[in-house]
């Protein structure tokens, strides 16, 4: 889906919502949760697509790859993260959504201890 579309079944299931919300609360939640999913999983080949590029240039520059896909997992952790947040919080659970998110900080944390210590080792080696 292209982001016209993507935008507009935003806005009609927004419509729908509004409506079922007074009538159907349980049905909303499950409705807006089902298309945050449909959103997502529409946008994932393009999301390949970018890692795909970012790899190979990443390859073409020479850096050693481990630090390279280690950054791609703390962003591929932090939206998936993000999103997982906001459907919780779309479903007014508001405290398994901070959950959520401190799972994802403290992944991101252990994920980065390898880059922390390259720079540190960098600094180190520069340092007389």
């Amino acid at each position: 889906m292209e982001i016209f579309q993507i935008v507009i079944l935003g806005i009609v299931v927004l419509i729908i919502l509004t409506v079922l919300r007074e009538t159907n609360p349980e049905v909303a939640v499950i409705l807006s949760l089902v298309t945050g999913i449909i959103i997502f999983v529409s946008i994932l080949p393009k999301l390949s697509s970018v890692v795909e590029v970012l790899n190979s240039l990443a390859r073409k520059s020479g850096l050693d790859t481990i630090y390279f896909v280690t950054t791609l997992k703390i962003i591929g952790i932090a939206y998936i993260t993000e999103f997982g947040s906001q459907l919780c919080q779309d479903a007014n659970e508001k405290n398994l959504a901070s959950k959520i998110e401190i799972a994802g900080k403290i992944m991101i944390i252990f994920l980065s201890i390898p880059i922390i210590i390259g720079l540190v080792e960098a600094i180190l080696s520069i340092m007389p």
